[in-house]
């Protein structure tokens, strides 16, 4: 299948950043008249994302809103990654899940097409030399809408019917994929590279969230599951005090302060997501982490 035009973005990915991290790229909250940059990503991706954001001269906080660890069965997971020569497309649903499978992939075949959501996954196969010169990379054509919806509209799916797919992904994943695949005619499987868990609210992560919402922050949020995980852990900070009237008043306030905060989304999807959890500053950016830095410089 040829590979599909990823748009502008194509070239995209985490900008190279190698400048130290300030001390201030971390769960603390330093002391700052303007608005502070959090980045709600697992620490691994969010780390590069936060390079970048300090040398553009704005203040990076890390505050991983999703934890990321290994599947439960490995073995089972190198079993199907050991047998992707007999798949004409892998999709991968996230830079997670790329990371989890090429911890089981040596050199990617010849002949197996890869399909990404984002640019985020194909600035990750990037990292595993990966970069689409040997192999067709598929991905969606409007960089403001990279979800699944999205791919399906560049994929050649008369030309998959009869051949078989993996879908790669983390446990739980959404069924629009697979099972649109498989109703174009193609056989599907699908496996779980990882876990994903909003984290636990630890007096550490109580006493960052009350400082971050005591002011107005920008917060990159690059999934819309992170950002639900965001919204119960501010109603489980404000259901904190001891009485049930405290309870009621503090909610309102700390839900509140969270939904006022400027959110800098890079998909319609977590648009949409935050729209109807009542946040009243949005700003879509598209796919790829360019657009998310120049969302805070403009």
């Amino acid at each position: 299948m040829p590979e599909a035009d990823c748009g502008a973005a194509a070239g995209m990915g985490a900008p190279a950043a190698t400048a130290a991290l300030p001390a201030a790229a971390s769960a603390a909250v330093p002391e700052a008249s303007a608005a502070l940059v959090v980045i709600t990503r697992p620490r691994r991706q969010a780390e590069p994302l936060a390079a970048a954001v300090a040398a553009i001269g704005r203040t990076p906080v890390i505050l991983p809103l999703l934890d990321i660890s290994p599947a439960a069965d490995q073995a089972a997971l190198a079993q199907v990654l050991g047998r992707l020569r007999e798949y004409a497309l892998v999709a991968f649903v996230s830079p997670n899940a790329v990371d989890a499978a090429f911890a089981h992939i040596g050199t990617w075949p010849d002949g197996v097409d890869i399909a990404v959501v984002g640019e985020g996954s194909r600035a990750a196969l990037a990292q595993h030399g990966v970069d689409g010169t040997k192999v067709a990379i598929h991905c969606p054509r409007d960089p403001a809408r990279s979800d699944s919806e999205q791919l399906l509209q560049a994929l050649d799916l008369a030309r998959l019917a009869g051949r078989r797919a993996l879908v790669v992904r983390g446990d739980g994943g959404r069924e629009l994929l697979p099972d649109a695949l498989r109703a174009a005619g193609c056989s599907v499987d699908t496996v779980a590279a990882y876990r994903r868990a909003v984290p636990r609210l630890d007096p550490g992560l109580a006493d960052s969230l009350r400082a971050l919402l005591a002011r107005r922050n920008d917060w990159i949020v690059t999934s819309s599951e992170a950002l639900r995980g965001l919204v119960g852990l501010a109603q489980e900070l404000a259901a904190e005090p001891a009485t049930a009237s405290a309870s009621q008043l503090e909610t309102r306030s700390i839900v509140a302060d969270l939904q006022r905060q400027h959110l800098i989304v890079p998909h319609a999807r977590i648009a949409d997501t935050a729209w109807a959890l009542g946040f009243t500053a949005v700003t879509l950016t598209g796919s790829g982490d360019e657009r998310l830095l120049a969302a805070l410089q403009s």
